[in-house]
């Protein structure tokens, strides 16, 4: 096969996402379940949450940074839905500090049940930035090492309710068809003896790529969610996969305005409703999508990158640095992957 026909064929599948597919309108029914949704005041997590509460859910739980904007979402959905003003709860969640994921988790400690857990929040950025008492650089931070140590703070939650209530939970990430063109350029400081670690090299301003950051942040995260599947069994009692959205319009690109403008117009952008669409499908997804990658409500392939033999030694890689930084936020945590 040729090299460009991997590429070609990508692209032709993006472009037949975005011009002919539209994501069908969610049906499965949430009631009496409860659904946590990351970065729901606005975007994409808000029309998910509108989903949930329209399809009965007892209790959604908008986690944002922002509780005014979180307020306002859950105004919304109340006057869209004509959900009770109970269902929609408002709870504080910045994931740009580790102290804040871990009182959020604790909270959650407090919560009959868990079905769902969709993590949603995520960052784009060009510039490089580093936030007060991070380890990591923010995109770093945000869509990885705090998406996962949230993830593995509440999974025996989630687990705890499938044994309880006999149910399937769900634990869904949000990712992106980005990945599909990430290579990790940081990885050349270690073949070059700059780094022993590939978080240093993302974490130093000097062999970081600016432009490859978030599509890298998405790379990783189908890396982790391969690997943690994969060590957990196929019978892990909770549903855990991840979720392509499609090029939406949303406020993550804000940082890139003139040039996400006119992409979207091209590419014939989704709204954040359309977007949201595949969310709720794959938080309501079968069996057959434990540990897999979604795309168009559908079990999709990962990036040929992903599926190699060098893809799969960069995975374990990631995992260890990963699970050993979470070892320092949490000690103890890799007993929640159980």
């Amino acid at each position: 096969m040729p090299a460009s026909e991997p590429q070609f064929h990508y692209w032709r599948t993006l472009l037949w996402s975005q011009w002919c597919f539209t994501p069908p309108h969610p049906t499965t029914q949430w009631t009496g379940r409860t659904v946590i949704v990351t970065g729901a005041n606005i975007g994409l997590g808000r029309e998910a949450a509108r989903h949930f509460a329209r399809l009965g859910a007892e209790k959604v739980i908008i986690a944002a940074r922002n509780i005014d904007a979180a307020q306002k979402a859950k105004a919304s959905i109340e006057i869209s839905t004509k959900c009770g003003p109970s269902v929609v709860e408002c709870w504080p969640l910045d994931l740009c500090s580790y102290d804040s994921v871990k009182a959020f988790a604790t909270q959650c400690g407090t919560l009959k049940r868990l079905d769902c857990l969709l993590e949603n929040a995520g960052v784009s950025k060009y510039r490089f930035y580093k936030t007060d008492g991070a380890l990591d650089e923010l995109q770093i931070t945000t869509n990885v090492v705090s998406t996962f140590l949230l993830a593995f703070l509440l999974l025996p939650k989630l687990k705890e309710t499938a044994l309880k209530h006999n149910t399937q939970p769900h634990l869904t990430i949000v990712t992106s068809e980005l990945h599909h063109q990430a290579t990790i350029p940081e990885r050349k400081a270690l073949r070059q003896g700059v780094h022993t670690t590939l978080l240093d090299a993302l974490n130093d301003p000097r062999t970081s790529s600016r432009s490859g950051r978030y599509p890298t942040s998405k790379l990783l995260q189908v890396l982790l969610l391969r690997e943690l599947t994969s060590s957990l069994g196929k019978d892990y009692p909770v549903v855990i996969n991840c979720v392509n959205p499609g090029f939406c319009h949303s406020a993550l690109t804000r940082d890139f305005a003139p040039i996400a403008y006119i992409g979207k117009i091209a590419m014939r952008a989704r709204s954040t409703e359309v977007g949201s669409r595949t969310l709720v499908h794959a938080a309501s997804a079968g069996r057959d999508s434990f540990g897999e990658y979604l795309s168009n409500c559908q079990v999709a392939l990962v990036s040929n990158f992903v599926r190699t033999s060098e893809g799969r030694e960069v995975q374990e890689m990631v995992w260890r640095e990963v699970l050993g930084r979470l070892e320092g936020i949490e000690p103890g945590i890799s007993r929640n992957l159980r």
